[in-house]
């Protein structure tokens, strides 16, 4: 499934970022909003935000977001490092 969200050019015009960055760094408040709301978890977050673990999580730090760790996310780590 993709979801396609439409931004109203008057809000766009509006955005202080150069057009060729805008795509990216709307994706990358989108994932950040979502994870900490807890509608994402990091490893979904990090994919939308285009980000590796390490990237992601120092972006969550720059912006004082704390990590949520609980059980799915250590199912993933545990996944992870399981080669799964």
């Amino acid at each position: 499934m993709a979801i396609t969200i439409t931004i109203p050019d008057s809000v766009a015009g509006g955005l202080q970022l150069p057009a060729n960055e805008a795509e990216r760094r709307l994706t990358t408040e989108l994932a950040v909003a979502l994870y900490a709301q807890g509608i994402l978890s990091f490893g979904k977050a990090r994919e939308l935000a285009g980000l590796d673990r390490l990237g992601f999580a120092d972006l969550l730090a720059q912006r004082g977001i704390p990590r949520h760790y609980g059980e799915t996310e250590l199912a993933q780590d545990l996944a992870y490092v399981g080669g799964e």
